[in-house]
């Protein structure tokens, strides 16, 4: 999947998704206005619009996610993504070793 504003969609639907937010609250969340927060999150939903990176960066620790998440081209890369962001520093940390001993030098 190449990067669109449609892959910002998709992910930031299935992250809110998963997180069991409504848009409303995901946005009231984020520091959307209430009265907006629902339309506007929906914008960002169906691809209409995308959220500058300020936005989305509130909107992704809101959901507890890196920001990054969004932008991932490839889906394995998304999943990595999402589960270093859940490590502490530690488990980061070892992961990253995990991962060096894994790549042929």
């Amino acid at each position: 999947m190449a990067f669109s504003k449609d892959l910002v969609a998709k992910r930031l639907k299935e992250a809110r998704l998963a997180a069991k937010l409504s848009q409303k609250k995901l946005g009231i969340a984020a520091g959307i206005d209430e009265f907006s927060a629902s339309a506007r999150m929906n914008q960002y939903e169906t691809g209409k619009h995308i959220p500058d990176i300020l936005t989305l960066n509130k909107i992704a620790k809101v959901l507890k996610l890196p920001i990054a998440y969004f932008y991932a081209e490839d889906e394995n890369l998304a999943i990595l993504i999402k589960m270093f962001g859940k490590l502490n520093k530690h488990g980061q940390l070892a992961l990253i070793s995990k991962a060096n001993k894994i790549i042929v030098k």
